[in-house]
């Protein structure tokens, strides 16, 4: 198959890596001369939100995906139109890349997220209780376009872009769960992890796999991904962020339409990783084993502050020389402060182990110029 990624980062990149032992072709797109994909693909240098250049890109491939949700998803439907496969489908990526479609979408579907108000310039004012996070309609990821509102006083500090005003919740954790369903409508789903993250970047930090919860908190969970399966009505792999209030209560807090930092543990952790099940999902082969195969972790390896330029992985031979450690680098050259640069997974026998492992790495290794 002729498989076209709208995308050429990191993610993409371990895709490729994952699919390269079977038969099929990948061609990527993205504005980037330098892209993690550019080396291990067909790459177009071009806009995936221009909409001439994704239906250029399209026209001749058997299927196209997304590693990157903020693509032009009218050219995919126009690609639908044209018999050629999008996965997942440009409905549903429509949906999801606005905050405000995806808070809707939560709502008529009964999956529990938080209360909501919309701002959009349709209200003369605000009527949800402080404290509350805004989320901007559009362009938010990695913590970027999204803001806690506190007090009154930082109420002068809200954006007047059109975004999601959201009830802050009291979180207790904060949980993933990767689901996929292929076009024959078999689904499978990956043992939920707890994401960790770093407060002052707003980033993953840490990634733990596998949790342990409440039969109850277990039984919420189950319901929010067997609902989310049934209202998407489109192949794909989907990872469902949750939050997990001091009440017990899980509610979603987004979803990503494509595959997601907080499944990388599962390359080395679970029986089959996320981008072996997301190759699975594009082909509409049978989908892959899922389970947990002993205690894994994640660790992002972030460019540190007060260093731009080419990369230098401080500590890296050191770390090294660990065992049950495994280091994925993205491919990108120059570091700036706060990019993803790569992570290291970690396997333990126990959580104590794990976060002890973790810990340590963390303090060995440096993202520096």
């Amino acid at each position: 198959m002729k498989i076209g990624i709208l995308g050429g980062g990191q993610l993409g990149r371990m895709l490729i890596q994952e699919a390269l032992k079977y038969d099929d072709e990948f061609y990527t797109l993205d504005p980037a001369a330098d892209a993690p994909c550019h080396n291990i693909s067909y790459f177009t240098q071009g806009s995936f939100n221009d909409y001439e250049t994704v239906l250029d890109f399209g026209r001749d491939k058997d299927v196209v995906t997304i590693e990157i949700e903020h693509v032009n998803a009218d050219a995919l439907a126009e690609l639908e139109n044209q018999g050629v496969k999008v996965v997942p489908n440009s409905a549903i990526i429509k949906t999801i890349q606005q905050k405000i479609l995806q808070k809707k979408f939560y709502e008529e579907n009964n999956i529990p997220s938080p209360e909501f108000e919309i701002m959009d310039g349709t209200e003369d004012e605000i009527k949800i209780a402080l404290p509350f996070v805004q989320k901007l309609n559009t362009g938010g990821y990695d913590g970027k376009g999204v803001q806690v509102i506190r007090t009154n006083e930082d109420l002068k500090n809200l954006w007047t872009q059109d975004s999601v005003l959201e009830k802050l919740v009291d979180i207790d954790k904060e949980l993933s769960v990767i689901v996929a369903r292929n076009e024959n409508g078999e689904t499978q789903t990956f043992p939920v992890t707890e994401m960790v993250a770093d407060p002052k970047l707003n980033l993953l930090d840490f990634n733990i796999c596998p949790v342990f919860l409440s039969e109850e908190i277990e039984n919420q969970i189950d319901s929010i991904t067997e609902k989310f399966l049934n209202a998407v009505n489109s192949p794909g792999l989907f990872a469902i962020e949750l939050f997990l209030d001091k009440e017990g209560k899980v509610w979603v807090n987004e979803t990503a339409p494509r595959l997601h930092n907080s499944g990388h543990q599962s390359q080395e952790g679970n029986a089959n990783s996320q981008f072996e099940q997301m190759y699975r999902v594009v082909k509409n082969l049978p989908l892959a084993d899922t389970d947990a195969i002993i205690y894994s972790g994640m660790l992002n390896l972030v460019g540190a502050e007060g260093f731009s330029g080419k990369v230098i992985y401080e500590g890296m031979e050191e770390v090294l020389k660990l065992p049950e450690t495994y280091v994925h680098l993205y491919g990108k050259t120059e570091t700036k402060p706060g990019r993803k640069m790569g992570h290291i997974n970690v396997l333990a026998d126990s959580r104590e182990e794990l976060m002890e492992k973790l810990i340590e790495v963390k303090a060995m290794v440096r993202v520096i110029a």
